[in-house]
C-alpha cells in the first residue's frame, strides 16, 4: 500500500478511535478533541482567517450526496 498523508492520518484516527472505545469514550468526543488539536496545530503557522476559510470549505462540501462546489457538471 502506498503511503499518503491520508493513509497516515486514517491509520492514526482508526487507532485513536479504537483506544477511545477501549477506554469507554464515544466517537464524538474523540473527533471533537482531534479537530480542536488540528485547528491548534494549523494556528501555529496559518492565520485565523485562513483556518476559518479551510473549515468553511470543508463544512460547505461535507455532504457525500452532493458534488463539491468546485466540480463542473
Amino acid at each position: 500500500m502506498s503511503m499518503t498523508a491520508t493513509t497516515i492520518a486514517r491509520s492514526h484516527l482508526e487507532s485513536a478511535l479504537s483506544d477511545a472505545k477501549s477506554h469507554g469514550f464515544d466517537t464524538d468526543p474523540l473527533c471533537r478533541a482531534m479537530l480542536a488539536l488540528i485547528v491548534s496545530k494549523y494556528l501555529e503557522y496559518r492565520t485565523v482567517r485562513d483556518v476559518q476559510s479551510e473549515l468553511q470549505f470543508l463544512a460547505d462540501n461535507c455532504d457525500p450526496e452532493r458534488d463539491f462546489e468546485f466540480m463542473r457538471p
